[in-house]
């Protein structure tokens, strides 16, 4: 797969996340569904900031970096992606459950910097 194939997957797919986000969004009641409804929200939410943030992290770095090569960046773009929708689907979580403190949100963003600096300096060995 070249990476122009991969950025019309990733656009095609991010496309189809957001409407399936918006069909949940618009569709489901929360108030009479079950928990599957609410996973539905999470899950669809989750994949479609992924996509975007994925999309628009590799297409900044590829105007403002050219010594990597194109999959490379599309490989960091995504997972760093990952990561920050993983902050945004959790936080949302925590706080839909009045569970979201300062002290709950920087322990996650730690252990997501834990993480990406852990794969980093693996990746340099």
């Amino acid at each position: 797969m070249n990476i122009k194939q991969y950025i019309l997957l990733m656009v095609i797919v991010t496309i189809i996340s957001w409407g399936a986000w918006l069909a949940v969004l618009f569709f489901i009641n929360p108030e009479t569904t079950a928990k599957f409804g609410i996973f539905l929200f999470y899950l669809s939410l989750f994949f479609a900031v992924t996509g975007t943030l994925s999309l628009l992290g590799f297409f900044i770095r590829y105007i403002f970096t050219k010594h990597f090569p194109e999959f490379e960046q599309a490989q960091i773009a995504f997972r760093q992606a990952l990561f920050f929708a993983i902050v945004i689907v959790v936080t949302l979580f925590l706080q839909s459950h009045h569970l979201l403190t300062w002290l709950n949100a920087l322990l996650l963003v730690f252990l997501l910097i834990c993480i990406e600096f852990l794969i980093i300096s693996l990746k340099k060995s």
